[in-house]
C-alpha cells in the first residue's frame, strides 16, 4: 500500500476549543491558509460562493484507537452496529474530517465560516467551493438513526 503524506493547506483559528457532539450551527471560525505557500490571488472569485467544503485531519485525541471494523454510533445500543465506513465517527483510519459550511467573506488568505464542525487548531487538508452540480443527485437514503444523530448536531443549545 503506497503511504501519502499530507502537508496542511492552513489551520482553523478560532471557534470552538474542545469539539462536541451537537450545536455546531453557529460557530463561527476562520480557516487561515498558509501565506508561505499560497499567495492572495488563491482565493480569487471563492467570495462569490456562498458555501465551502472543508477537509480537515481530527488532530485531537490521536491516541483513540482506530476503529476497522463495526460499532455502535456514539456508543448507542440501542442504534444498530454498523461498520466505520457506514459512519462519520473520528477514529476513523485516516482521521479525516470533511464538513460543509457557510462561506461568510474572503479576507485575502483568510476564510471566515459558520457551522465548521472543527476545532481552533485543527490541520485544514484542502478547501473546495460548493456546487450544486456535485450535491446528490435523485433521492437521499439513510437510516433513520443517522436522522436521530443529526437531530441537534447542527442546533445550538437551547435554541430552536
Amino acid at each position: 500500500m503506497d503511504l501519502i503524506e499530507m502537508r496542511p493547506v492552513g489551520h482553523v483559528q478560532g471557534g470552538r476549543a474542545e469539539a462536541t457532539k451537537d450545536g455546531w450551527g453557529d460557530n463561527r471560525s476562520v480557516i487561515a491558509l498558509d501565506p508561505e505557500r499560497f499567495a492572495p490571488d488563491a482565493t480569487r472569485g471563492l467570495e462569490l460562493q456562498s458555501h465551502v467544503e472543508v477537509v480537515f485531519h481530527f488532530h485531537l485525541h490521536a491516541d483513540e484507537p482506530q476503529e476497522t471494523g463495526a460499532r455502535h454510533p456514539r456508543g448507542r445500543t440501542d442504534w444498530p452496529e454498523v461498520g466505520i465506513f457506514a459512519q462519520r465517527g473520528r477514529m476513523r483510519q485516516n482521521r479525516i474530517g470533511v464538513s460543509i459550511c457557510r462561506l461568510l467573506r474572503v479576507d485575502g488568505l483568510e476564510l471566515h465560516v459558520e457551522g465548521l464542525d472543527a476545532v481552533d487548531g485543527t490541520p485544514v487538508l484542502d478547501v473546495k467551493p460548493v456546487w450544486s452540480g456535485y450535491l446528490p443527485r435523485g433521492e437521499l437514503r439513510e437510516p433513520d438513526w443517522a436522522r436521530e444523530i443529526m437531530k441537534n448536531y447542527w442546533e445550538t443549545p437551547g435554541k430552536s
